[in-house]
């Protein structure tokens, strides 16, 4: 058992490098093509952790729900844009949304030992 939860472990840490490099190119590069590889990531995230009974996964749900609600209320924001144009208003709640996802994974990653 201890063997599967390392590689469930270690499949979330891949994930979660997936979600920060998704998030680093998406604030470099501005390419809104990249919320779908974001989408991915979390996706893949929610189903290591969510509901576990693991310890581990148990101990950073908080931060795990964190990303998961904020990155809702970013695919929420960008159904409502009209013509894919992210208006000043749109552009600082995704800002925050992002620096909230952007903590959370930091956090989790300080708790798993990764940094």
């Amino acid at each position: 058992m201890e063997e599967q939860a390392n590689e469930q472990h270690l499949a979330f840490i891949g994930q979660l490098a997936r979600l920060n490099g998704a998030m680093e190119k998406l604030a470099r590069t501005g390419d809104p093509d990249l919320i779908l590889e974001m989408h991915g990531a979390i996706t893949e995230l929610h189903k290591l952790q969510h509901g576990s009974e693991d310890g581990v996964f148990r101990a950073i749900d908080p931060d795990c729900e964190v990303i998961y609600e904020n990155f809702d209320m970013v695919i929420g924001i960008f159904r409502t844009l009209e013509e894919d144009r992210i208006d000043p208003a749109a552009q600082k709640a995704l800002n925050k949304f992002l620096h909230n996802i952007d903590d959370a994974v930091v956090n989790i990653a300080a708790q798993l030992g990764v940094v």
